[in-house]
């Protein structure tokens, strides 16, 4: 049976909960780059440098592992469904009220707590998708999902290219309540989890959070490793991207947008792509080869100096980052011990994050201790994780079949 026969053949509780994990993420996401956009324009309200105002990535990202275990055990607790509810209003009201900061310290301050919130989203709608689907299917979803993530970027470079020069940076954070009308989607139409409802009727399947982590620590330590390694990859070639086009190649607002917006379409594609080839060949040998992809494109990708060529570069070193991303989703849920599903991956996941966060300032400090030189600093960090994510990757488990049963 071909794939699209299959994704037809799903039931409508089965579609609105992958839609529901793909749009939440989306938003998240688009939530989280706004704020890329902004780092040079805040600086200058603000009279403070770059590296200071990335400072609020730093706060967004260390601030998401306590998010995700808050949530994630709140999500065992209750459910999937209502946290996840919960979780995304947080964020939306967050990142709206950082357009009202004052001064640099309250934009950290809400970008710290924006992070918290954002830090339960990924884990609980992953969880909720996973539990939902057949097993054959985990490997397209997977890539689906994580689409999610540069879905929302390109929907933030759309609006920096539309509406910032009118607007302003106070503003463009407005547009971080749009992910709120979400809520509504997931009241009336998605379902709790299949696997959280099986294990709520059968007491047996039951297993205590601390006895689980007790039990899967070394699988826990190993896969904080692999995130860390995820993390640098995406967020060494992203988050700083919008300013390596507007300091050193001095490209306007337009120009800045849509070549961002042509890196997070080549990422959708290999997300989707890639996703849909690990079915056959397995998620790790999927991100070993989405990581090999992303070498050889490095030195196009950083150092071109027209338009043209660093739009093919952008489009294809996401294609090679989102692809090997892509896996990420049903790996983790895979791997997950079934009685925290909903805390685990979500948890690994944002503490790998956590190591990585400081990736935007430290890159910043690398480039302008270079003269600005953004490229060097993006290339070091690419290079430098793609090989190691090619060797730990290579070294850790994979479970691809079977249920994602409830205990």
């Amino acid at each position: 049976m071909g794939i699209a026969a299959e994704l037809a053949g799903l039931s409508k509780q089965q579609r609105t909960a992958i839609w529901a994990s793909y749009l939440g993420w989306t938003l998240d996401a688009f939530d989280f780059f706004l704020m890329v956009f902004m780092i040079k324009a805040i600086s200058e309200t603000f009279g403070a440098d770059v590296k200071a105002v990335s400072e609020a990535l730093f706060f967004t990202l260390a601030a998401r592992p306590a998010g995700a275990l808050v949530f994630g055990l709140l999500a065992e607790k209750f459910g999937r469904r209502p946290v996840l509810m919960i979780v995304i209003l947080l964020f939306s009201a967050l990142s709206a009220a950082s357009g009202f900061a004052r001064t640099l310290s309250e934009l950290l301050l809400l970008r710290g707590l924006f992070g918290f919130a954002m830090g339960g989203e990924w884990g609980i709608g992953a969880s909720l998708a996973m539990e939902s689907i057949p097993p054959r299917l985990r490997g397209p979803v997977s890539g689906l999902l994580q689409a999610g993530y540069p879905s929302g970027y390109l929907l933030a470079s759309a609006a920096y290219f539309l509406f910032f020069d009118a607007l302003g940076w106070r503003y463009m954070f407005l547009l971080g309540l749009l992910p709120a009308a979400l809520v509504l989607f997931i009241r009336l139409h998605v379902e709790e989890s299949p696997a959280y409802l099986a294990r709520e009727q059968d007491p047996r399947a039951k297993q205590g959070i601390v006895a689980a982590l007790a039990q899967h620590w070394k699988l826990a330590a190993y896969l904080v490793v692999l995130m860390t390694a995820f993390n640098f990859f995406s967020h060494g070639t992203q988050d700083l991207y919008p300013t390596f086009l507007q300091k050193q190649h001095g490209f306007d607002t337009h120009t800045v947008g849509l070549l961002t917006g042509i890196m997070n379409v080549g990422a959708i594609v290999g997300a989707l792509s890639i996703g849909l080839l690990s079915r056959r060949i397995g998620r790790k040998k999927a991100i070993l080869l989405a990581a090999a992809l992303a070498l050889p494109v490095i030195p196009l990708w950083a150092f071109s100096q027209t338009a043209l060529l660093l739009g093919i570069g952008a489009f294809l070193i996401q294609f090679a980052v989102q692809g090997a991303w892509g896996q990420v989703p049903a790996h983790l849920n895979e791997l997950s011990p079934p009685a925290v599903r909903a805390m685990f991956p979500g948890f690994v996941y944002q503490l790998g994050n956590l190591i990585a966060s400081r990736n935007a300032v430290m890159q910043a400090r690398i480039a302008e201790s270079h003269g600005d030189n953004y490229a060097l600093a993006l290339a070091l960090v690419a290079g430098v994780t793609a090989l190691v994510l090619l060797m730990w990757a290579a070294a850790g488990p994979e479970r691809s079949e079977g249920e994602l049963e409830a205990g």
